[in-house]
């Protein structure tokens, strides 16, 4: 069967010529995700039937979800500020330190490898932590949750902005950047000039859309101790009360649309 499966097919032309076919890699793998599939479920335990035996409970909490207690939400409103502040301070603080980080990181501008190196693997060490992991060392060290959640926030901020604004500005046109430098102009003075022009909708559209993100972030920093609205989601679903629950997704998921909403409009004008 397996020597028929993958064996190539002949073709005969009309020359008299014999040709293979080639074979599709389809069946091959199908096969390979079928044992991935099966070896991930024996890792992980998965028990299909126990799925199966209890899913009725989550469209349970669904329905309870879905009638959400309005009394509540004189105690979502605070929490929900907090989380917005974090978000917002962490969002333009990452963002402005990203921006000369992105410079230091470009092959471009700095022409010391070293640093553009050293940069280049901070900025990847960071964006490779998880936000929780660092909200979580930060609470540790800050003792303070809306402290801690800024300080998780700003740091993936400036990571994931700053290593789209350095591929940003390895790939502008250096031409005008050179000529300035020619001039006499400093580095500086030339790329404030030169290049600062042609990655501002970048780096302004970027930001944003590292805000929308943010917010949502946020939401779940609670779990660790970092404040903001994720702790009301903790202790809600600790107490069973999902219909208080509810109340906080609603307000959270309308925020986030207003907010991306905002932004997308914004990022358009960018364009």
């Amino acid at each position: 069967m397996w020597d028929k499966l993958f064996r190539p097919k002949k073709i005969a032309l009309s020359n008299g010529t014999v040709v293979h076919e080639r074979r599709s890699k389809t069946p091959l793998i199908l096969i390979v995700l079928a044992l991935a599939l099966y070896y991930s479920a024996v890792v992980t335990n998965f028990d299909m039937a126990q799925l199966i035996e209890r899913i009725h409970e989550f469209f349970t909490i669904i329905i309870k979800m879905l009638q959400p207690n309005w009394e509540y939400i004189s105690g979502v409103w605070p929490e929900l500020m907090s989380t917005l502040k974090m978000s917002l301070f962490g969002s333009m603080l990452g963002a402005a330190v990203a921006l000369p980080l992105a410079v230091l990181a470009s092959v471009n501008i700095m022409k010391q490898r070293v640093v553009v190196s050293v940069v280049k693997t901070f900025l990847s060490l960071v964006r490779t932590m998880p936000t929780l992991v660092t909200a979580l060392i930060a609470t540790y060290i800050f003792q303070l949750p809306q402290t801690a959640g800024t300080v998780a926030i700003f740091l993936f901020t400036t990571s994931y902005v700053g290593k789209l604004m350095y591929e940003a500005i390895e790939n502008v046109d250096m031409g005008s950047f050179e000529a300035m430098e020619a001039m006499g102009m400093s580095k500086i003075s030339a790329f404030r000039t030169a290049i600062f022009p042609q990655i501002l909708p970048n780096y302004l559209s970027t930001s944003l859309y590292s805000f929308e993100g943010n917010v949502r972030y946020a939401a779940i920093l609670g779990y660790v101790g970092a404040g903001g609205i994720g702790r009301l989601i903790n202790e809600t679903i600790g107490w069973r009360d999902y219909s208080s629950l509810g109340m906080i997704i609603l307000m959270l998921v309308v925020t986030v649309y207003l907010i991306e909403s905002t932004s997308e409009y914004f990022r358009k004008k960018l364009v």
